[in-house]
């Protein structure tokens, strides 16, 4: 790993009135507590909810995991996930203990009007809990709910886009394969402004191999 980061976590809650009654929005989540919730029966979009639920459980529990959600009473209706990149992926290649990844951001479908996902964004930066880390994100067509959102692909894109504008993130080049194989998928990165020039540097050359290939 690089320089030693500290992964400052520091508890958030906002309370939002909806149609549906008051949501907690929440986080970073202990495991234990998220264990104590369940998940609607909506949030299918990467696996089981059961099976996601226990997932954000592991998540939360990991030195540099985060997990924050939105619930209703005690069912989890929205969540937002931070963690190391995979190691089989080439965003680890860098062994960076600052570089985190926002992993999957999902709504059940009927609270998707209240714009919940901005909410959590939010949340897991305040306070500059993040500002000593790189937070990227890898935005994937396949992976939005296009028929669901009725949306076209160039509009989920712009959606996803404004999302994380909300928190700074911006566009940032990359040969990474999967990312240029369609011109909607894209990546998204903050660079938290207590991160040292050596771990920018670093980034660049995860993102860019082509680069320095002679």
């Amino acid at each position: 790993m690089g320089w030693r980061v500290e992964h400052r976590k520091i508890y958030q809650v906002n309370r939002l009135s909806s149609k549906e009654g008051e949501l907690l929005v929440e986080g970073p989540v202990a495991p234990d507590v998220l264990a104590g919730w369940s998940m609607h029966t909506d949030l299918d979009a990467f696996r089981r909810p059961r099976d996601q639920h226990e997932a954000l459980v592991e998540i939360a529990a990991l030195e540099e995991g985060r997990v924050i959600v939105t619930r209703d009473d005690t069912t989890i209706v929205g969540y937002v996930t931070f963690h190391y990149p995979d190691e089989l992926e080439r965003w680890s290649e860098g062994n960076m203990d600052d570089l985190i990844e926002l992993g999957a951001v999902e709504v059940s479908n009927s609270y998707r009007a209240l714009g919940l996902g901005k909410h959590m964004i939010r949340s897991a930066f305040a306070d500059s809990q993040l500002d000593n880390a790189i937070v990227f994100a890898t935005e994937y067509y396949w992976h939005w709910d296009l028929e669901g959102n009725k949306m076209n692909v160039w509009d989920y894109r712009k959606m996803m886009e404004n999302l994380m504008k909300s928190v700074d993130m911006v566009w940032f080049a990359t040969d990474d394969p999967e990312i240029c194989s369609h011109p909607a998928n894209c990546l998204m990165v903050r660079i938290g402004k207590e991160v040292p020039l050596s771990s920018v540097e670093k980034f660049d050359r995860v993102r860019f191999r082509q680069r320095f290939m002679y």
